[in-house]
């Protein structure tokens, strides 16, 4: 995983995903329809550490404006959170996350933060190195074949939340016994998957941009190509499908918005355009097959897999032709 942005929610990335969000509330009333469900009570969304972001109702009489520190209820405890979005815009995010029959259910945010207690949750934050060599020292000493990721200690420091990542069941009985024993508060370990590691660091994609699961996304895609049996080359002649892979080694989940009509930008179908050919095309070589990868117009070159051994290889367009039998701009 890349270097960590800002997983915190009083550093400067999180300054600016907060303006981002009050530009986009200014705009909601032209961006969403008034057929939005009716509510009794406001519904507020709230950032958390680590990009987590989850809906409570908000202060009866009261008006809270986005990027306004908050005491939210949480497990039987409270913890500090900001206001990310309000009004049509959190309703909206409720919808498509499927939840706005459960808007009675949502837990409440209890009051506004003092300046105390958003100091006392920096000074917390401070301590999470501190914290975090500890739980991998306990990991080592039980020998533990887990991954950590992150450490969640709750501004009323009753309970620890431990975030890992693990290719099989891990018994850490052993672990949550020491933790509580050092720490005097509640452990909870958090089983997560890549996709949600790659959500927690908020760090840049190969785009150069922040990643789309840690800024503006309500749910992570499963398998973006679930609808997407072929990427097309879009019209502007690049080709999503050379570089799909994550950093959570994953496919992208931005692919799974890219257009996928079945036709490529020339309206030729998913045949050859201006001469390249598509992803996944299979040809003849000397000793089998091979399968076309993927397709750098930039750098005119082509990736190509050879079935039979695994091998990659990038040719030029030239010398594909020649290994298929074409000639530019037609068939042999």
């Amino acid at each position: 995983m890349s270097t960590v942005l800002c997983s915190c929610l009083l550093g400067d990335n999180a300054k600016v995903r907060l303006k981002l969000s009050k530009m986009l509330e200014e705009q909601a009333s032209g961006l969403y329809p008034d057929d939005l469900p009716e509510t009794s009570v406001p519904v507020v969304e709230i950032e958390m550490k680590g990009c987590r972001r989850e809906f409570y109702v908000g202060a009866s009489g009261e008006e809270l404006a986005i990027g306004t520190p908050v005491i939210v209820e949480a497990d039987g405890g409270f913890d500090m959170g900001i206001i990310y979005s309000t009004g049509r815009i959190a309703l909206r995010k409720l919808q498509l996350k499927g939840q706005t029959s459960e808007i009675d259910k949502l837990p409440a945010i209890m009051r506004r933060a003092t300046e105390e207690e958003v100091q006392e949750f920096a000074e917390i934050r401070k301590r999470e190195p501190e914290i975090r060599a500890a739980c991998l020292n306990r990991i080592e000493r039980h020998r533990l074949e887990m991954k950590l990721v992150d450490i969640d200690l709750r501004l009323d420091q009753q309970k620890l939340s431990v975030y890992y990542t693990a290719t099989h069941r891990v018994d850490f009985r052993g672990l949550v016994r020491d933790l509580a024993g050092e720490f005097k508060a509640r452990i909870q370990m958090v089983q997560i998957t890549t996709r949600e590691e790659a959500r927690r660091t908020n760090t840049q994609g190969s785009c150069g941009c922040a990643l789309c699961c840690s800024t503006w996304m309500q749910k992570i895609h499963s398998n973006p190509f679930a609808e997407k049996p072929q990427m097309p080359d879009s019209i502007n002649g690049d080709n999503f499908s050379f570089n799909t892979i994550g950093l959570c080694n994953r496919p992208k989940c931005c692919l799974g918005f890219s257009k996928s009509n079945g036709k490529c930008g020339n309206g030729q179908g998913n045949g050859r355009q201006n001469g390249w050919p598509a992803v996944g095309t299979t040809f003849a070589v000397r000793d089998g097959n091979a399968v076309v990868e993927g397709v750098d117009q930039q750098k005119k070159s082509i990736w190509i897999r050879y079935v039979s051994t695994g091998q990659k290889r990038r040719i030029s367009l030239d010398q594909y032709n020649s290994m298929t039998g074409r000639r530019q701009g037609g068939q042999a």
